[in-house]
């Protein structure tokens, strides 16, 4: 009992060290997890042989992982989105596991091992891309949109890819296995004398039975139990359908992956989804997080300081064949530019499905375990390398800019008194609000994609760079009585106010900030309304719950009002004292000023609530 709370203990202080510096330094959860495991296993030599078995128990955090895309893959969205996910990932996986199986090839492996390398390797790191596109703001360009495609592609392709391996198998080499004692599913398996094809055969009737029993076993379940109305039993039912379907796969010898996905898919559209996902989510996260340590645990570093060159050599050429055919492809689906550059510099490393895959194939006795801790080492160096390569795109954009990289703009045959620079969600409201009321706008964005999209609707815009001085000039700066900035790059919407402001001191210029440090910079450009993203949503909430909690609706309006306008004055009051590139609180005047001023904006609202209360109580009166 001490040996496991001292193993538990060790396990979580690195990931409670490790994750939260790596997604500090930009390099994502799942590399923090793997450096963790490197340090408390082959570094330090804290982690012991419990490791493997440690391994098999986490490997469940895969299976959940699993379940829970299942979840999210409606059918019906799928299919809106089948030329990206058929086309453009399909083509990807393929051509990639082509070159890289040639590549394979020509270094002298079996086509079986070489094939199966060329199938993991072709995948790419969904929780690293996913995790960065949504961090720089990138998942809404037409870049992050196809790369989000391809590796939605790419996770569903893993389901058929653990069913389809155990055909790449040496015949007798899986009997082998078990007779050695490997194989995750010794002991388990009730299908030991099958060949390969006898496998897939016995997978395809599974996924029939996992199907069916989703639909119509699974549902009416969940809404017997549902009635008790609680929560923990909720929770267990939710544990239940993942791990009894893990195991009865595990008892036919099949990947438990492969049957909690498909519960996933057929519980897509089902009424309880939502539930499904908020009881499984903690647990998968914390064991996929215990999976990934357990694989850095296992990497062999003597092996990587016996090759360091040989096997960064192989990273480096994986990476550049994968993103020669991302280019290709990009290319070929119509992205140009920054676009093409965030889609192949992205997509370009292994991912971490590699490291189930590279597992599983071991354990089938695909590849031999000298090539799979290589190809480990290769997964997790490309792994490492994808944050330099968006910094790469980010230096290429930043070039791109500069060299006026973009769709020709085009030529503004009209000035209007209003300029709305960008045009995303927040700028079209905007648009339609200021248009149908009557007035005329100069629409300008960037992206041709989006100005099409206008048009389509009825609305006027032109493409174009609106911080190019030239372009704002063309669409009337000079003459222009309101500049609205609508900009997604923070740092855009910055350098615009700042450079409309000098040209013309007598602008009105109202601009959309993503938080409070950004309210602050526009302030300090010259933007006369800054709007915070979220602020008047949250304010309008804010009303609901005064209202729900017996306020009147005048009421709860004042307050809105009240808090508006006190809250905008001390965000000026604040700016004074904000020092850019310092954090709000590590400026010792910053937090002092804000304590004072959230006491006073605290008695304001209790005085105003109180004359809102005394005018009620006396228009109750008067009535009377």
């Amino acid at each position: 009992m001490e040996s496991f709370l001292l193993q538990a203990s060790l396990y979580l202080i690195a990931v409670v060290l490790a994750v939260p510096v790596s997604s500090r330094l930009g390099l994502g959860s799942v590399l923090g997890y793997l450096v963790a495991g490197i340090v408390i296993g082959p570094v330090l030599g804290l982690a012991g042989s419990e490791t493997a078995d440690l391994q098999h128990f986490a490997e469940f955090g895969v299976v959940m992982m699993l379940f829970l895309i299942g979840l999210e893959l409606d059918p019906r969205a799928l299919w809106g989105m089948r030329d990206r996910l058929i086309g453009l990932g399909g083509l990807q996986i393929v051509i990639t596991a082509l070159v890289v199986t040639l590549g394979a090839l020509a270094l002298g492996l079996g086509w079986r091992t070489a094939l199966t390398l060329g199938v993991i390797l072709s995948l790419s790191s969904t929780a690293i891309v996913l995790q960065t596109l949504t961090e720089k703001n990138l998942m809404r360009t037409a870049g992050g949109r196809s790369a989000f495609s391809v590796l939605l592609m790419q996770d569903i392709a893993v389901i058929p890819i653990l069913a389809l391996l155990p055909l790449l198998a040496l015949p007798g080499a899986r009997a082998l296995g078990r007779a050695d004692g490997g194989g995750t599913h010794a002991g388990l398996g009730l299908l030991q004398d099958l060949p390969g094809w006898g496998v897939t055969l016995v997978t395809l009737g599974a996924v029939a039975a996992t199907v069916l029993a989703g639909q119509y076993l699974v549902r009416p379940l969940y809404r017997f139990v549902h009635r008790a109305r609680l929560r923990e039993v909720n929770t267990a039912l939710s544990l239940m359908i993942v791990v009894t379907i893990a195991s009865l796969m595990l008892m036919v010898g099949l990947s438990p992956a492969l049957g909690a996905f498909l519960a996933g898919v057929v519980l897509a559209n089902s009424e309880f989804r939502h539930e499904l996902e908020s009881d499984i989510a903690p647990f998968k996260g914390l064991l996929l997080g215990l999976f990934f340590i357990t694989v850095g645990a296992g990497i062999n570093v003597d092996l990587l300081w016996q090759h360091p060159l040989t096997l960064l050599e192989l990273t480096l050429a994986l990476m550049a064949a994968k993103g020669g055919v991302l280019y290709a492809l990009g290319w070929l689906f119509g992205l140009r530019g920054q676009n093409e550059w965030l889609f192949t510099l992205g997509l370009a490393q292994a991912g971490e499905f590699g490291f189930v895959l590279t597992a599983f194939s071991e354990n089938q006795r695909i590849l031999p375990e000298t090539l799979s801790q290589s190809l480990l080492l290769v997964i997790a160096l490309s792994m490492f390398l994808t944050p330099l390569a968006f910094i790469l795109h980010d230096v290429l954009a930043r070039r791109a800019r500069d060299a006026g990289d973009r769709p020709p703009a085009d030529e503004i045959d009209e000035q209007q008194p209003i300029i709305i620079a960008g045009v995303g969600r927040f700028g079209q409201v905007v648009n339609r609000m200021v248009t149908m009321s009557g007035f005329r706008t100069t629409v300008l964005d960037h992206d041709l994609n989006v100005i099409q999209l206008l048009r389509k609707f009825g609305f006027k815009g032109y493409v174009g760079d609106p911080t190019r001085p030239e372009l704002l000039r063309a669409a009337g700066l000079d003459q222009a009585r309101v500049l609205v900035v609508c900009l997604d790059d923070r740092a855009a919407a910055v350098r615009l106010v700042d450079y409309a402001r000098r040209q013309r001191p007598d602008l009105h210029i109202i601009a959309r900030a993503r938080d409070r440090e950004h309210v602050f910079e526009l302030y300090r450009a010259g933007a006369n309304d800054i709007l915070r993203e979220y602020f008047d949503s949250s304010l309008r909430a804010a009303r609901y719950v005064l209202e729900n909690m017996g306020l009147s609706e005048y009421e709860a309006s004042e307050l809105q009002k009240t808090f508006f306008k006190l809250d905008r004055a001390a965000v000026r009051d604040l700016a004074q004292v904000w020092i850019p590139g310092v954090p709000a609180e590590q400026n010792p005047a910053y937090v002092s000023r804000a304590r004072e001023l959230n006491r006073d904006l605290e008695a304001a609202l209790l005085d105003r609530f109180s004359e809102t209360r005394a005018e009620r109580d006396a228009a109750d009166r008067a009535a009377e």
